[in-house]
């Protein structure tokens, strides 16, 4: 049944992307100086986890590539990558000038030098979950630096430019700004049509189904994904010939799951141990989780930052607020 499990991934680069025209002019038209071995204009890419963020701006690069012989590009997640030298460390890698690196021993400096005096071509750096970097400065050092244009992916405008220094939001004030919804059901089930068509044998799953799983997902694209793979890993391994209503319904929950274990995966450790303590003390109140936070963790961060990291793993549908003020708490979506 599965012809090619790659196009089930959420890491796989569709060979056109739907839906997103609009979005795709509007980086294509920022992108447009690399074309002459110009610096491109930084672009934000802002909106929900699901909507083809990440998607988009590495077909953007790597259809670019496909026009400009000399052009270097890095794809950057910084929430694996959330420190200035691990983040750094991953832009080198992008023009193969790690190799005399040691993680261990290596000042951040060294790395900073090593980025100053890069001089091949236009360089375009994806910072993917850029509100996740510790260190703000490592935007300041990129967009300081001749040759390297940026990318830069998050959830929302606002929560991005108010934990940004003064300096920062002056240099980025100009940037351009694409902003992405949602997907409406119609286009999740044409993009499931596609990864169907592409992936696994012909008339596998009827429209019907299709419109069934576009709606469990709600407008993400990952989980709509996640459960198609999960109804086709099933039914590849009953042996049927087309995916009965049964497999797709317990699917359903299969591929929410495995896109929700992924998420906590990829947490930062400190939003492991607020996560943890949410999941152990069902509706806790703030002042409690942050009591609670500071006996668990060697360097507590700042209020402030715990408050981004709880309003990350919301983002994320890993966690809830419920009320407001000294009425709020916390609990497990």
């Amino acid at each position: 049944m599965i012809q090619d499990a790659r196009v089930l991934q959420d890491e796989f680069i569709p060979r056109e992307v739907e839906h997103r025209d609009h979005e795709m002019n509007a980086l294509s038209r920022a992108l447009a100086p690399v074309t002459a071995n110009e610096p491109a204009e930084t672009a934000f890419l802002f909106g929900p986890s699901g909507a083809g963020k990440t998607c988009l701006a590495r077909y953007a690069l790597a259809r670019l590539r496909e026009a400009v012989i000399d052009l270097n590009y890095q794809y950057v997640n910084c929430w694996q990558d959330y420190t200035r030298f691990r983040a750094l460390y991953r832009i080198l890698e992008g023009i193969g000038s790690t190799a005399d690196i040691h993680r261990q021993s290596t000042p951040t400096d060294a790395l900073l030098e090593r980025l100053a005096t890069y001089d091949g071509p236009e360089f375009v750096v994806i910072l993917d979950e850029v509100d996740q970097l510790h260190d703000d400065d490592l935007l300041y050092d990129l967009y300081r630096t001749v040759g390297i244009s940026m990318i830069l992916i998050a959830n929302r405008e606002e929560e991005l430019f108010a934990r940004l220094d003064n300096r920062l939001v002056s240099r980025l004030h100009a940037a351009t700004r694409i902003r992405f919804e949602k997907y409406e059901l119609n286009e999740l089930v044409s993009i499931l049509e596609d990864r169907v068509r592409w992936g696994l044998d012909e008339d596998v799953l009827s429209r019907k189904q299709l419109e069934w799983i576009a709606d469990a997902a709600a407008g993400d694209a990952r989980v709509a994904i996640g459960i198609l793979r999960s109804a086709a890993r099933e039914a590849e391994q009953d042996d049927v010939e087309t995916i009965p209503d049964e497999t797709v319904e317990a699917a359903i929950p299969r591929g929410r799951q495995e896109v929700k274990d992924k998420n906590i995966d990829q947490l930062t450790p400190h939003q492991k141990v607020l996560y943890e303590i949410i999941r152990e003390n069902d509706g806790v109140a703030p002042n409690l989780l942050y009591a609670e936070y500071n006996e668990r963790v060697a360097e507590p961060r700042a209020e402030r930052t715990v408050r981004n990291h709880l309003t990350k793993l919301a983002h994320y549908n890993l966690i809830e607020k419920h009320g407001k003020g000294r009425g709020r708490t916390y609990s497990l979506v």
